[in-house]
C-alpha cells in the first residue's frame, strides 16, 4: 500500500508520487500521514515535510514555509507557499 502525496506551491507542483509515510509540520504540531488516512485539514506552519519512501527508510527533508495540508480519499496534497 501507498500513499499518493502531492507538495504544491503556487507556482507548479514541485512533487508527486506514491510515498509510504509523510510527516507535516502542522500549526498545531507535527502529524503523521499513512495511506488510509481518515480526512483531515490543518494548517502548515515553517518548517520541514519528511517524506519516507518506505517504512523504515531514512527520511527525505523538505524545507516548507507556510501553506494547507489536506488529507482525503486520493492522498495527501501539502499546499506551501514557499518550498526550500
Amino acid at each position: 500500500m501507498a500513499l499518493h502525496f502531492e507538495l504544491v506551491t503556487p507556482e507548479k507542483l514541485f512533487r508527486s508520487e506514491d510515498v509510504y509515510q509523510v510527516v507535516v509540520p502542522g500549526t498545531d504540531g507535527d502529524f503523521g500521514v499513512l495511506e488510509g488516512h481518515a480526512p483531515f485539514m490543518s494548517t502548515v506552519r515553517d518548517g520541514s515535510i519528511q517524506i519516507y519512501a518506505t517504512a523504515g527508510s531514512t527520511p527525505e527533508i523538505i524545507p516548507v514555509e507556510g501553506g494547507f495540508a489536506e488529507v482525503n480519499e486520493k492522498g495527501l496534497t501539502v499546499l506551501a507557499e514557499k518550498v526550500g
